[in-house]
């Protein structure tokens, strides 16, 4: 009777001692992560105050040209995607939304029969 009471006494104890040092273990990993991601902003932060990446990024994402340039956007599809399309049915594009469409109504009128 008295080990019984001695194991039920220390059970609990020994529940929330395993208990917080999963906690514990579980925060590490969440700081250690967090250490990583300000070590990699604090990377992306010293690259912006490098001139000439201020000026790449100005060109590429704002498309910001130097005097006397000339700048060319195109507007359309991906190249990847030039090649890919399917050809048109009864008139219908079928990369359009209004094609998608058509071919699903034909694929449930076939499907139906």
């Amino acid at each position: 009777m008295v080990v019984c009471v001695l194991v039920l006494s220390l059970a609990y104890p020994a529940r929330q001692l395993i208990e917080q040092r999963q906690r514990a273990t579980e925060l590490a990993d969440r700081i250690a992560g967090q250490q990583a991601r300000v070590g990699a902003l604090e990377e992306q932060k010293s690259r912006w105050t490098d001139p000439a990446y201020v000026k790449a990024q100005a060109r590429q994402r704002l498309h910001f040209v130097l005097p006397g340039e000339t700048s060319y956007v195109v507007i359309g599809p991906k190249p990847a995607q030039w090649g890919t399309a399917a050809a048109p049915r009864q008139g219908v594009a079928t990369g359009s939304w209004y094609g998608r469409l058509w071919s699903s109504v034909q694929q449930a009128d076939q499907n139906s029969r």
